[in-house]
């Protein structure tokens, strides 16, 4: 196993054909976070980015994408914000992670999304579920799912629209648009969601709001960001900014405006969402990590994800478990019991109350 090390903005052409290839042939790799058009998006805009490029004699066999840190840690690229992470390569491909960590001048790589049957994952880790909304079988099987199976979500969500549409007006969905203005205002509706319940809000990273643009402009048959909105009487009501392959759309950032709530906004545009991703072509909407009563009604499958770390004998490794995996093991308690779960959400969204009404 050789390694060589670039940044992403140095991979020519035939590198990123042969990293598509890679991801074309193996469908646990069909998720556009490991595409090579995601690195080199955040590469542009991140200096601690850098691809791992494997090769096996005279043939490249792998793309370990990173984010360099000081004291030789390393994590996923766009760490915090994606919901697949590992490396591509062949099948037959031999990848021992630790060299593989030692030859990238890490002492330690931390992963909290990484996909199943990955070479990263021979030290400790756990794996949880991730959602998915599977549309391979097509659109009325996958009704007829949630009509035996949602409870009364799928028949009170088409109540919902209809209820909305006799009290405001007409519903208009636009999948797949280029359009910032809505995109805008998608991230505007986030910012206020990310501060109503208390969390971080992401987009005061210009980074973040630049990375986002970016993805929107790129459109390909194999990779594209996808912006989809409804409006009611022309006005924006919900809408989602995800990515794609050709063939697995990502949730990512969903929301909607708040006034409409109690016509649950969000489970009408997820719906909507889904019947326009599967008419283009999309086979499976990954839905990604993490427990949200949307996610639990829509969902009629699930993948695995991993949440561990790869390390090595030495200061970096030792440093990072002191700073790290005891936050990391507590967090995985906490979400893994119901009661702990509630009452933390519980406990950031009144805190978001306060701060909104310290900063109002």
């Amino acid at each position: 196993m050789r390694v060589t090390l670039i940044h992403p903005n140095e991979l020519g052409e035939p590198e990123v054909n042969r990293w598509r290839a890679l991801q074309a042939a193996d469908p646990a790799f069909d998720n556009p976070f490991l595409s090579p058009e995601f690195t080199i998006a955040v590469g542009a805009l991140r200096d601690d980015v850098r691809v791992a490029v494997i090769s096996e004699g005279s043939e490249t066999v792998g793309f370990f994408p990173f984010e360099r840190h000081p004291m030789g840690i390393g994590l996923p690229v766009a760490a915090g914000l994606t919901d697949a992470q590992g490396l591509v390569h062949g099948k037959g491909a031999s990848i021992d992670a630790k060299r593989l960590i030692k030859a990238c001048g890490l002492g330690v790589f931390e992963f909290d999304h990484l996909m199943a049957g990955q070479p990263l994952l021979g030290g400790p880790h756990q794996t949880f579920p991730s959602p998915i909304i599977d549309l391979r079988d097509g659109w009325e099987p996958y009704t007829a799912f949630l009509r035996e199976n949602s409870g009364k979500t799928y028949k009170s969500t088409l109540a919902k629209s209809r209820k909305l549409q006799r009290d405001v007006g007409e519903l208009r969905h636009d999948y797949a648009t280029t359009d910032l203005a809505p995109l805008r205002a998608l991230l505007g509706w986030k910012t206020d969601q990310y501060r109503r319940t208390g969390r971080t809000d992401r987009f005061a990273h210009r980074w973040i709001r630049e990375l986002v643009e970016r993805l929107l402009a790129t459109q390909s048959e194999t990779f594209a960001g996808v912006l989809d909105m409804i409006y009611v009487d022309g006005e924006p009501m919900a809408g989602h900014f995800g990515l794609r392959t050709r063939t697995t759309l990502v949730g990512w950032f969903p929301s909607y405006d708040t006034s409409f709530a109690k016509y649950s906004p969000g489970l009408i545009h997820h719906l909507a969402m889904a019947e326009a991703a599967s008419a283009a072509g999309i086979g499976v909407i990954d839905m990604g990590r993490g427990q949200k009563e949307y996610k639990e009604k829509l969902k009629n499958g699930e993948y695995r994800v991993a949440e561990g770390r790869v390390a090595r004998p030495g200061p970096a490794a030792g440093v990072h478990w002191m700073l790290r995996v005891p936050i990391r093991k507590t967090r995985a308690t906490v979400l893994a019991n119901p009661l702990l779960h509630r009452t933390a959400d519980r406990a950031l969204k009144t805190y978001g109350r306060l701060r909104t009404a310290l900063q109002s």
